[in-house]
């Protein structure tokens, strides 16, 4: 959005628990209308970034805004304008799914359609099942529109597709597309590339506590590959007729060839931001492992 300030700011967070330092110094914006995903191992402090951004806890340092306010001081008013994700062991166990729904959306002063969410999420298939009773991948369809159904300005995704068949899962991602559309900041945490590569505007990647990488998924790539002395460039070719794929695969073979480089003929995107978060860990670790040598 044009002339508004971001949704979330966070400059140099510091977070410590007892001698394990889970933030150290991230820094990093959501802007309106975007979807930035924040990406990491297990334990590099993704978490604790967003319990500071929701207010569940206080940051030991450094500044942090959510939609023009401290989060941690924040009102009840402010805080239903945040959506958040709940996970398995938030959910009213006892409650029925579409029950819970229809609670949650009566929070809200002007909420979505609540059928029309339930069907699209496919929720309405399991309305009268307890929530106890539910799969992994129920839970997370039920949690995603809980924290959707009050039209928040800033919402939170941990995991948003985990466990969800295919179907499910590319109905998800249109819809966190059409958020963004709306012009709701979305922040989610994935450790599935494909939801990253074609959905975030912004990525972040966290390791032990420190910003290691940050850019669109293309700039991470490339600056990344850049570093290590190499790069990947990739076409992509649409319409191509199935009589003319084999030659024009030749063509683009020969010409590599030419050029003395190797040629993959895939989309690659995912793998490819994999590949880099699998480096930034390990160079992370190694450098870890330097200092503490030193």
């Amino acid at each position: 959005m044009v002339n508004q300030p971001p949704a979330l700011h966070a400059e140099a967070l510091t977070k410590s628990y007892g001698a394990v330092r889970a933030l150290d110094g991230v820094s990093f914006t959501a802007q309106r209308g975007e979807v930035t995903a924040i990406l990491g191992p297990n334990g590099a402090g993704k978490s604790t970034t967003i319990a500071c951004a929701t207010g569940l806890i206080a940051p030991d340092a450094g500044t942090l805004e959510v939609l023009g306010q401290d989060p941690h001081r924040a009102d009840a008013a402010h805080r239903a304008r945040v959506g958040v994700m709940i996970q398995d062991g938030g959910l009213a166990s006892g409650a029925r799914a579409l029950q819970l729904l229809r609670y949650g959306a009566g929070l809200y002063r002007a909420p979505r359609d609540v059928d029309e969410l339930a069907e699209r999420l496919g929720i309405d298939a399991f309305a009268g099942t307890l929530v106890r009773r539910l799969s992994g991948g129920q839970r997370q369809r039920l949690a995603l529109a809980l924290a959707i159904v009050g039209r928040p300005e800033l919402v939170f995704l941990d995991e948003p597709t985990a466990g969800m068949d295919p179907a499910i899962r590319r109905e998800v991602r249109t819809l966190i597309s059409q958020l963004a559309q709306e012009g709701t900041a979305v922040v989610l945490t994935t450790h599935l590339m494909d939801d990253v590569v074609g959905l975030a505007d912004h990525v972040l990647v966290i390791t032990r506590g420190r910003v290691v990488a940050g850019g669109t998924v293309e700039e991470v790539v490339a600056t990344h590959q850049s570093r290590r002395g190499t790069l990947t460039l990739r076409a992509t070719a649409t319409g191509v007729p199935a009589a003319a794929a084999p030659a024009l695969r030749a063509d683009l073979e020969a010409a590599a060839a030419r050029h003395g480089v190797a040629l993959e003929l895939s989309t690659g995107d995912a793998a490819d931001l994999e590949a880099v978060l699998l480096d930034v860990m390990d160079e992370s670790g190694r450098s870890t492992e330097n200092e503490e040598a030193r």
